[in-house]
């Protein structure tokens, strides 16, 4: 059972972490065809407006689509906005786990504006900082890193019955996904805002975002490959 709830609580920080993206696209004045929680065929869907919102198949992430016809059309929209419909993912997910902490300082402090409010913020800061601390760790020991499978199995073991551990593991697992995605590659939150920023020093640079995002994405997909296997060697292979 405590896998399934680990399981239900990386659909909800993934479907936070998509909802930020939204939000800012609507923001941005940018309109959004499709808003997916996972890639693939869809299981379900729901239109609203000019919005189809689904969920599909394959639950290792999700998407915000925009309703443009082709790369070009969106490219059309000015910088600022593009980086505010990138930056709302990461955002999403760090101000997660800040009402994360609140409902865990409610439940086991005293109750006072510092433990309720500015507590969670230096928490979840603080988290933040030693997750960026540990990035050049990570992907030096590669053994270590973790797919969806090891994510579910270590995160129900830490779980349990625990309310309150499943409130650490979303707020753990939010900002894990806030660090992952500003990570300046390409196919990612922060290598999006990367190279918009850099289409601001050199116009001419906008020609290298299709390639770049296409590389980032088979290194994406060659790495979730790898740690996919890792986990399956790990937790079911004797």
């Amino acid at each position: 059972m405590s896998y399934i709830v680990a399981l239900l609580l990386i659909g909800l920080i993934i479907f936070f972490h998509e909802f930020g993206h939204f939000l800012a696209a609507k923001l941005a004045g940018i309109p959004i065809q499709i808003f997916s929680i996972g890639f693939g065929p869809k299981v379900w869907a729901m239109k609203r407006g000019a919005t189809e919102y689904r969920i599909s198949l394959i639950p290792l992430g999700g998407y915000v689509l925009p309703e443009v016809l082709d790369e070009t059309e969106f490219f059309n929209y000015p910088v600022a906005k593009r980086i505010t419909m990138s930056a709302g993912g990461p955002l999403a997910s760090i101000i997660l786990p800040i009402f994360c902490f609140i409902i865990i300082n409610i439940i086991v402090l005293p109750f006072s504006f510092n433990n309720i409010v500015i507590q969670p913020i230096y928490q979840t800061i603080s988290v933040l900082y030693q997750m960026i601390l540990a990035i050049p760790s990570a992907f030096s020991h590669t053994e270590n890193l973790s797919g969806v499978i090891g994510i579910v199995v270590t995160g129900g073991d830490f779980i349990g019955i625990n309310n309150l551990k499943a409130m650490q593991f979303t707020a753990l697992m939010s900002l894990n996904l806030a660090v992952l995605n500003l990570i300046p590659i390409p196919a990612l939150d922060g290598g999006k805002m990367l190279l918009y920023l850099l289409e601001l020093v050199y116009p001419k640079s906008l020609r290298f975002h299709y390639p770049l995002a296409l590389a980032g994405w088979v290194m994406i997909l060659g790495l979730m490959v790898y740690v996919t296997a890792a986990d399956v060697g790990r937790y079911f292979v004797a």
